[in-house]
């Protein structure tokens, strides 16, 4: 299965939230998304909250993450 490609989906505007990356045609940031995947919603509930949201919405934003988190650009945090 091929990963949805996420540029398709995704626009970061300077002018669109401050910058965050967010689903295009929306205001709906990637981190409201992931976060509200991680807390445990199911996909089905964050269309349910976000009845603009397609499935593929959702996939594109996991896809965008994925990508992100893969780059060595974090720092660790202090301890």
């Amino acid at each position: 299965m091929d990963r949805i490609r996420w540029q398709d989906r995704i626009v970061i505007a300077p002018d669109l939230h401050h910058g965050d990356p967010c689903i295009k045609g929306t205001r709906i940031p990637v981190a409201v998304i992931v976060g509200s995947l991680a807390d445990g919603m199911t996909p089905e509930e964050i269309r349910e909250a976000y009845p603009q949201l397609a499935v593929e919405d959702i996939q594109a934003a996991l896809a965008y993450a994925a990508e992100v988190v893969s780059q060595d650009l974090l720092a660790p945090l202090p301890a």
